[in-house]
């Protein structure tokens, strides 16, 4: 049984002990059990709790029926969550539980997940894109205590991967599409391109490439430093592995 105490565990700030239906051991929370057990609890399934105060097993409630100790500032009767005060509110359609205030965040019905009101009518709708794991770390980011980024192109990291993907790369690990906006840096690569000359067989070599920004294939000359779309200027571009190299015509 995970070690617990007024405050909670790791995870959570509460006062209470969480009986499992799975097992019927007590745990302060389903990640405390998940970390110590071969299975999964199923947090909508608790029935009782144990006062971490007095030690009474109940029923799940908000405080204890006899020493009145408080569970949890925050508690939500259908995920069975206690916690601290973070504003917290139930989604339905998310069908758990999300940190507010409720009043900064929508719920996109295709996307089906919570964003913040800044993204409502601005973001890339991809249809239940929480439902699919994160592609740095492969866990779950629709249950995640992490928050989830919401990338350019639709996509979804947790936000510690996002972070973590921006010391490697800059590009969503699905689509490849730039995650950040590069204009300033496509600038600064003009400018290099410019400065960099190419060896004299290779400056009126042809390529055509395809743009992992927009999509749009187009017909280029080649620079060892990277080659530019036509169509949005972005040099987030790969040579096209259908296409060939075409070299002028010689006498």
């Amino acid at each position: 049984m995970a070690a617990t105490g007024p405050e909670g565990c790791e995870h959570y700030r509460r006062g209470c002990l969480l009986k499992a239906p799975c097992c019927s051991r007590f745990y302060t929370c389903r990640l405390c059990h998940d970390g110590s057990e071969d299975h999964i609890m199923d947090r909508f399934q608790v029935r009782e709790v144990r006062c971490a105060k007095c030690g009474k097993d109940q029923q799940a409630q908000q405080s204890c029926e006899d020493c009145q100790n408080v569970f949890g500032e925050y508690y939500c009767s259908i995920c069975h969550l206690f916690d601290a005060d973070k504003k917290q509110y139930h989604c339905e359609k998310c069908g758990i539980c999300r940190i507010g205030p409720k009043e900064e965040f929508f719920h996109c019905s295709k996307c089906n997940l919570c964003f913040a009101m800044a993204l409502q009518g601005n973001h890339k709708c991809i249809e239940n894109v929480s439902r699919q794991d994160c592609p740095i770390c492969l866990e779950d980011i629709h249950t995640s205590r992490v928050a989830a980024h919401v990338l350019p192109c639709g996509h979804l990291l947790h936000r510690t991967c996002f972070e973590d993907m921006l010391k490697e790369g800059y590009r969503c690990p699905l689509c490849m599409h730039s995650a950040l906006d590069m204009t300033r840096h496509w600038q600064q690569l003009d400018t290099e391109v410019a400065q960099t000359p190419i060896p004299l067989e290779y400056q009126h070599m042809m390529v055509e490439i395809l743009c992992n920004d927009c999509t749009t294939r187009s017909t280029v000359q080649f620079h060892i430093l990277g080659m530019k779309c036509k169509n949005c200027n972005s040099y987030n571009t790969a040579q096209d592995g259908s296409s060939h190299v075409s070299w002028p015509s010689r006498e």
